[in-house]
C-alpha cells in the first residue's frame, strides 16, 4: 500500500492542475454547497471539518464579555475527526439504536439515541413575530469624518472601519414564506464600534403605518394572516389589512410607499434604507441637532415588476437570500452609503413646516440634502445560518455617545419592544453573549447568572459602590466618553392619551409621493391597490379605502374605482399644493451594473462569439449564466452551460442574449416540461417564452447570429431590442441598457 502513495499524490495534483485550468477557463458560478467538490464515492479516510467557502466567515472571536481571544474563527465551528457526543467521547455508530438482540426494544440506557434526539426536538426557537423571515450577511462600514461638526460617535471618524453585521426581512411573512411578497423589508445594521454596539433597525420604506407604538400589536395583527384559518401567508392582499389602514388613515402615506415599486424590490443590494425615526445628534461640544438616517444603494434603487414578483415566488422563493449570498460570493460586493438628513434641534422639532417625531412624514430631500458620511461594504457571508442571522438581536436602545432618541411616540416604545422579544426568542437576558451579538469592546455590566450565561464571571461584589473588588467597575466620566443622555428640557404638561395636532394631516405627504412618481410607476400603484383591494372579500373595506385614495388624489381613486368596478367617491378633504420630490422616484438615472445576471441561450451548433462575449461579462463584474438544451459541458467547447430550458426562467436575468435559436429540445413536450407549450416551430418554445417574458417585462435583449430568427419568431421588436452582427456590439448596447434598471419606454403608460 506504502508504494501506491506518492502515485496518488501524483494523481492528485495533476488533477488540482487540471481543476485549475478548468476553473480559468470557467470561472466557478456562485453557489457550490462547499468548499471542496464531492466526492463520487463515500469517503472512508477520517478527515476534519472542511474549511467554509471563501465568501464565507463566523462572528468575531470575542469573548462573552467583549476581550479578544486570537482564535481563529473557525474554532467556533465542530473539531476533529471523529463523530462524538457533545460530550466529546467519540462514537463508533450513529445508525442504530441499542436494543435487546437485534429486533429490540430499544433500551432506555442508550444514553447517544437521547442525546441526539433530545437536542434534535429543541433544535427550532420562537420565530420572530415581525420579520421572521430575514437573511444576512458581515461587512465593514467606513466614516468619511464628514459628521464631526453634528455627531461625535467614533465610527464615523475619517478612515474609522468598523465591523458590522446587516439583516434584510420581510415583516408579515413567516419564516418560510417567500422573498418576493409585496411587502415592507427590515433592512438592520448592528455596528460592532469601540463604544459599544449602535444598532441602525429600520426599513426601506422611510415612514410606517402607525404614529404611536401603542397601535403596533394592531397593525400587525391585522397584516398577519386571518387567526381562523391562518391565511394569506406573507401578504397584505386581505380584509383585515385593508380594514385596518382604511379605518387608521394614517397609515396612507406608508400604503402609498407599499404599493408602489418600493414593495417589490429586485434585490437588496438595491434597495433604499431608512431610520424611520428622528435621532438626536450630539457633537464633541455638546451641541445637538436633530437627524435621519440613509442608506444609499452604489447601484442604484430598482424594483421587480409584479409578474415577475408572483412567478419568482413560484420557481424561487428563495430568491432575495440567494441573490445576496452569490453576489458576495462572486465578488460583487453590495454597497450602501450612509447619508443624514441633519435639522436644526428646535423646541418644536418641526422643519419646514414638517413635525420631525411624526414617523409617518418624511423631508423631502430637496429641503435637506442627504450629506453622505460613511460607505457599508458587505464582503463575507455566514457560516451557520442559525447561529448567526437567527440569533442576531438588535435593540434600537444599543446606542454609543453622541446619538440619541427623540420623544417620537413610536421610537419610545420600540426602546421597549425589541427589548422584551429576546427574553422569549432567545430563552433568557444573556442574549448578547450569542457570539453574533457580543460587542468587540470590554463588557462589565455587573449582570450574572440567568440562562445561558457563558461568561464565566470572577469577583465577589457585582454591586456598586463596592471595595471588596477593589472598587471595579468604575463609574465613567466625560473624558473617558460615557453615553450621556441628552438633557432635554421637558415641557410642563399633563397626563394624556393623545396625538399632537400636527400629527393629523394623513393625506399630503401620500399625494407629494404620488405626484412625484413617473407614469410608468403611478400605473404600478394603480395595479397594486386593484389588485390588493379586489382579493377583499368585503365590498365595504374597498369602498372605504377608495374614500381614502379620494383625499389623496382624484386621478388615483378614479383609476383603482374602475379597475374595481366601484364608483370613485368625492373627497372630503380639500388637497394641498405639494411640490414634487425627484427623489422619490426609482427612474431616470443611470447606476452601475455589478453583479448584474445576464443569461445566454447557445446553440451548440453556433457558438461563434459566446466565448468572447462571456469573458468581457465575467471582467465587466457580472454574472453570465449558460443556457442550453442540457447541462453541463457544451461539446468539445471548453464551455459549460449551468442552466437549461428546462430549468432556466426569465425572471432570474436582468438581461437576455441570444447566441443561437435552438431547435426544439428532446424534452420540449408538456409531458415533460409545461413550459414547452405544443410541439411545433423551429425554435424551442422555452427559449421563446424566456423572450416573450422578458420582453414583457421591459428587459433588455441583444441577439447574433441565428439568435436574431428566435428573436423574430418571438415576435419582439422595438425599444431594448438590440440585434447586430457583431456580438461584441450587442453585448455593449445591452449593458448601456442596463444602467436604467429597465427599458421604460418599453411600459405603456395612460396617467400622466
Amino acid at each position: 500500500m506504502a508504494s501506491q502513495k506518492p502515485g496518488k499524490l501524483v494523481k492528485a495534483a495533476l488533477e488540482k492542475a487540471v481543476d485549475k485550468v478548468t476553473e480559468l477557463v470557467n470561472p466557478p458560478i456562485p453557489g457550490a454547497p462547499n468548499s471542496e467538490p464531492p466526492s463520487l464515492d463515500e469517503p472512508t479516510e477520517p478527515r476534519g471539518p472542511l474549511p467554509p467557502k471563501q465568501d464565507q466567515t463566523g462572528p468575531e472571536t470575542v469573548s462573552p464579555t467583549g476581550a479578544p481571544t486570537g482564535a481563529p474563527k473557525l474554532s467556533q465551528g465542530q473539531q476533529g475527526d471523529f463523530l462524538t457526543t457533545s460530550a466529546g467521547a467519540r462514537l463508533y455508530d450513529t445508525d442504530h439504536s441499542l436494543k435487546a438482540g437485534e429486533r429490540g426494544p430499544t433500551l432506555l440506557q442508550d444514553h447517544h439515541l437521547r442525546e441526539k434526539v433530545m437536542h434534535f426536538d429543541h433544535e427550532r426557537i420562537p420565530e420572530r413575530v415581525v420579520h421572521a423571515r430575514g437573511y444576512g450577511a458581515h461587512g465593514v462600514f467606513v466614516g468619511y469624518g464628514t459628521a464631526a461638526s453634528v455627531c461625535k460617535a467614533g465610527f464615523l471618524g475619517d478612515g474609522v472601519e468598523t465591523q458590522v453585521f446587516v439583516r434584510f426581512s420581510t415583516v408579515l411573512g413567516s419564516r418560510g414564506s417567500a422573498d418576493t411578497v409585496r411587502d415592507t423589508r427590515g433592512f438592520a445594521t448592528k455596528f460592532y464600534t469601540q463604544e459599544g454596539n449602535f444598532d441602525l433597525v429600520g426599513n426601506n420604506i422611510p415612514v410606517f403605518f402607525i404614529q404611536d407604538g401603542i397601535k403596533f400589536p394592531d397593525v400587525i395583527h391585522a397584516g398577519k394572516p386571518h387567526p381562523d384559518r391562518e391565511i394569506p401567508q406573507a401578504q397584505s392582499a386581505h380584509d383585515t389589512f385593508w380594514d385596518f389602514v382604511s379605518t387608521h388613515t394614517e397609515a396612507t402615506h406608508h400604503v402609498m410607499w407599499n404599493m408602489s415599486d418600493r414593495g417589490i424590490p429586485r434585490s437588496y443590494r438595491t434597495m433604499e434604507g431608512f431610520g424611520v425615526h428622528t435621532f438626536r445628534l450630539v457633537n464633541a461640544e455638546g451641541g445637538t441637532a436633530l437627524a435621519k438616517f440613509h442608506w444609499k444603494p452604489k447601484l442604484g434603487v430598482h424594483s421587480l415588476v409584479w409578474e415577475e414578483a408572483q412567478l419568482i415566488n413560484g420557481i424561487d422563493p428563495d430568491f432575495h437570500r440567494r441573490d445576496l449570498a452569490d453576489a458576495i460570493e462572486s465578488g460583487a460586493f453590495p454597497q450602501w452609503e450612509l447619508g443624514l438628513q441633519i435639522f436644526p434641534d428646535t423646541p418644536r422639532q418641526t422643519f419646514e413646516g414638517i413635525d420631525l417625531l411624526d414617523p409617518t412624514k418624511i423631508v423631502p430631500e430637496e429641503l435637506a440634502p442627504v450629506q453622505p458620511v460613511g460607505m457599508l461594504t458587505l464582503n463575507r457571508n455566514t457560516m451557520n445560518f442559525f447561529a448567526e442571522t437567527e440569533q442576531v438581536a438588535f435593540h434600537l436602545g444599543n446606542l454609543v455617545p453622541g446619538i440619541d432618541v427623540t420623544d417620537d411616540p413610536l421610537l419610545q416604545a420600540r426602546l421597549f419592544s425589541y427589548l422584551d422579544t429576546q427574553l422569549t426568542r432567545l430563552a433568557g437576558p444573556n442574549f448578547n453573549q450569542i457570539p453574533i451579538n457580543r460587542p468587540h469592546t470590554a463588557v462589565n455590566d455587573m449582570f450574572r447568572d440567568g440562562f445561558h450565561q457563558h461568561a464565566v464571571h470572577a469577583g465577589v461584589a457585582p454591586y456598586r459602590p463596592n471595595t471588596l473588588d477593589g472598587g471595579n467597575p468604575f463609574e465613567a466620566t466625560a473624558e473617558d466618553r460615557p453615553l450621556v443622555e441628552v438633557a432635554q428640557p421637558l415641557p410642563k404638561a399633563v397626563k394624556v392619551r393623545q396625538a399632537p395636532a400636527s400629527f393629523a394631516d394623513h393625506f399630503t405627504q401620500p399625494r407629494l409621493f404620488w405626484l412625484s412618481l413617473s407614469p410608468v410607476e403611478k400605473e404600478h400603484v394603480v395595479r397594486a391597490f386593484t389588485f390588493e383591494l379586489g382579493k377583499c372579500y368585503e365590498q365595504a373595506v374597498k369602498e372605504r379605502q377608495l374614500r381614502v385614495l379620494a383625499n389623496v388624489d382624484a386621478t388615483l381613486c378614479a383609476q383603482v374605482a374602475q379597475g374595481l368596478g366601484l364608483p370613485a367617491p368625492s373627497p372630503t378633504v380639500r388637497p394641498k399644493k405639494v411640490a414634487p420630490s425627484p427623489a422619490l422616484s426609482q427612474i431616470g438615472q443611470t447606476w452601475p451594473t455589478d453583479g448584474r445576471l445576464i443569461g445566454i441561450v447557445v446553440d451548440p451548433a453556433d457558438l461563434d462569439g459566446v466565448r468572447t462575449v462571456r469573458e468581457t461579462i465575467l471582467a465587466g463584474g457580472m454574472v453570465p449564466l449558460l443556457i442550453a438544451p442540457t447541462g453541463g459541458p457544451i461539446g468539445d467547447s471548453g464551455l459549460v452551460a449551468q442552466r437549461t430550458f428546462l430549468t432556466a426562467r426569465s425572471v432570474e436575468f436582468d438581461a437576455l442574449l441570444l447566441a443561437g435559436g435552438p431547435p426544439p429540445g428532446a424534452d420540449a413536450v408538456p409531458a415533460r416540461d409545461a413550459k414547452a407549450g405544443a410541439p411545433g416551430g423551429t425554435v424551442d418554445p422555452r427559449v421563446l417564452l424566456m423572450i416573450q417574458e422578458c420582453f414583457r417585462h421591459a428587459k433588455a435583449i441583444g441577439a447574433w447570429g441565428t439568435g436574431r430568427a428566435a428573436v423574430e419568431a418571438a415576435g419582439c421588436a422595438g425599444p431594448g431590442v438590440v440585434v447586430d452582427d457583431d456580438a461584441s456590439q450587442v453585448l455593449k448596447s445591452v449593458t448601456a441598457l442596463l444602467g436604467a434598471h429597465r427599458v421604460w419606454e418599453r411600459f405603456p403608460a395612460t396617467i400622466s
